[in-house]
């Protein structure tokens, strides 16, 4: 009885996985490695505090890298938008469930490049505090 419950709840991992592909492999993939370098900085910047050079180059890769976050997922929502309204175009009536989910789809990688670019920043901000 456990395993099928453990088959049917598809998890954390799953779930995100799952959204991945919805939004777009090669879209969603250039976020994820951003948000993982995000991290990465994040902890080589904290190893970093009484290194003053090294502390502020980390912190400035850490804004450049989630900016870029930021601004590749609000480029692939527009992208995703203009294959929506075209598909739309070329299919005439579309339902509103059909509607809903493209634009579902297209606010995907706008919240992923916002949470990677909010998680950078919180990194700096946190950091700047500890160093002070």
């Amino acid at each position: 009885m456990y395993l099928v419950l453990l088959y049917q709840s598809r998890g954390f991992f799953g779930q995100l996985a799952d959204r991945m592909n919805e939004g777009g492999p090669f879209a969603m993939w250039t976020i994820l490695i951003c948000f993982l370098i995000t991290i990465g900085l994040i902890a080589f910047a904290a190893t970093k505090l009484s290194q003053d050079h090294l502390f502020k180059k980390a912190l400035s890769l850490i804004h450049h890298i989630g900016l870029f976050a930021l601004v590749s997922g609000l480029l692939f929502q527009f992208l995703g938008l203009i294959q929506m309204f075209d598909a739309i175009e070329s299919w005439g009536n579309v339902s509103t469930e059909m509607l809903a989910g493209g634009l579902k789809v297209t606010l995907l990688t706008i919240i992923f490049g916002t949470v990677t670019f909010l998680v950078g920043r919180l990194g700096i901000i946190i950091l700047t505090a500890i160093k002070k």
